[in-house]
């Protein structure tokens, strides 16, 4: 019997969102697929896409609203969420409902108007680029005609020694944040039945890179020796200086804690599965054990890439969901994810290929792809529908339109059809 029908009747039970996520990351079939859209900085749109989006659906209310600079990532709002049937929430997504004295008003690259978080300390270069400012420094650069911020600056590239690596203010939660935090997951917990998606972050190898510089840390990585040790070592403990505060604060309210490091590349991992277990791995351990020891929360990995030689190593350390799952990249296949790590960790992504596919196929041959996809991930549940990694710029309104519903149409193995 389908688990998500009566005892007595084989009419399909109801389920809400949150009741259907947590039954995918069960490894059992929902009542209907669970789709995501925008419930984490690699799930989302840009704000360019976003914009001829809701043109395009006729939705006229509501301004852009650009939450993640860096990416150019806008935050999506109640009507679009309703219109694709979405189960999954942002902790941070307001909904609308936040102070309107926190955004202020800015223009993206194609002319768009947009509101951006007034925190954002923005300056015109000279050049016709922009630059984000933190601290009295340049920290990130959109180049003329870019689309992205990229991070122009490394606080601890210079290091030498670990009384540089100790003089380093590592950020911390206050406690204002955390009441923030704590109340908008009370409030999404009680008056929504979405499934809460807690952002923390949490990054090992991106935290490195962005501290010492990418090939600046890759060079560390290399070297080891006690320099690297300490580094790594400080990383872990402001994570576990933070995560007892984050948790405490958010834990009873939300159902997956994200975080994220890219360890692949498009036709290979980004440092080598032994490199990876000597390094990286211990540290991601003592992280990931952590929330499971402490709260009833999945632990949801970001990781780009072909990270396929990578994934008995994440199941070890206690990632029970992996995000985007690019498919297009080596030894990815769907198939045989599905086969060899499908009854152990649940593929949230892999759903369109946003390369190739999503911005140049015509609707129809979306639609096609995508059921292609679905029919090879969803069997047997561990799998929440999304796109592989955010919808760029140039993918065209009736792509989206198009991935979503067929996603949303799709009726499970019992029929095993749209």
């Amino acid at each position: 019997m389908n688990p998500t029908t009566s005892k007595d009747s084989p009419t399909p039970i109801r389920m809400t969102s949150r009741q259907r996520v947590l039954m995918a990351l069960r490894h059992r079939e929902p009542d209907r697929l669970p789709i995501d859209f925008g419930s984490m900085r690699s799930t989302g749109i840009m704000a360019i896409a976003y914009a001829r989006l809701k043109k395009h659906l006729g939705l006229s209310t509501g301004e852009i609203r650009v939450y993640d600079m860096f990416q150019q990532l806008a935050e999506v709002e109640p009507d679009v969420l309703q219109r694709f049937g979405i189960d999954v929430i942002d902790l941070s997504n307001t909904l609308g409902e936040d102070d309107p004295s926190g955004w202020k008003p800015w223009t993206l690259p194609d002319g768009t108007p947009c509101l951006v978080p007034a925190t954002e300390d923005l300056r015109p270069a000279k050049d016709g680029g922009w630059y984000i400012w933190k601290e009295g420094l340049p920290h990130q650069r959109m180049p003329p005609g870019g689309l992205y911020f990229d991070r122009v600056y490394h606080p601890l590239s210079d290091a030498a020694n670990s009384a540089d690596l100790k003089a380093y203010q590592w950020p911390r939660l206050n406690d204002e944040t955390l009441r923030d935090l704590q109340r908008r997951a009370e409030v999404l917990n009680k008056h929504t039945d979405f499934a809460i998606m807690a952002h923390f972050g949490g990054n090992i190898l991106e935290t490195g890179q962005g501290l010492r510089g990418w090939e600046q840390f890759m060079i560390d990585l290399v070297d080891k020796g006690a320099f690297l040790e300490d580094l790594l070592g400080l990383i872990v403990e402001a994570h576990l200086t933070n995560l007892p505060l984050f948790l405490e604060a958010v834990g009873d309210y939300v159902q997956i804690i994200q975080f994220g490091d890219d360890l692949g590349m498009q036709d290979r991992p980004l440092i080598s599965p032994r490199m990876y277990q000597e390094t990286i791995k211990p540290c991601h351990q003592q992280i990931y054990s952590y929330v499971h020891q402490h709260s009833n929360c999945s632990v949801f990995l970001h990781s780009c890439g072909s990270i396929y030689q990578l994934i008995p190593d994440l199941i070890d350390v206690g990632v029970n969901i992996l995000n985007p799952v690019q498919t297009s990249a080596a030894n990815m296949a769907p198939a045989r994810l599905k086969t060899e790590f499908g009854e152990q960790i649940t593929f949230w992504g892999g759903g369109c290929n946003t390369q190739q596919v999503l911005p140049n196929a015509t609707p129809d041959e979306v639609a096609k792809h995508v059921l292609e996809q679905i029919q090879t991930f969803a069997p047997g549940g561990g799998f929440i529908f999304n796109q592989i990694h955010n919808i760029q710029a140039n993918v065209p309104p009736e792509n989206v339109v198009a991935m979503f519903d067929e996603a949303s149409s799709y009726q499970g193995t019992d029929s095993g059809t749209r």
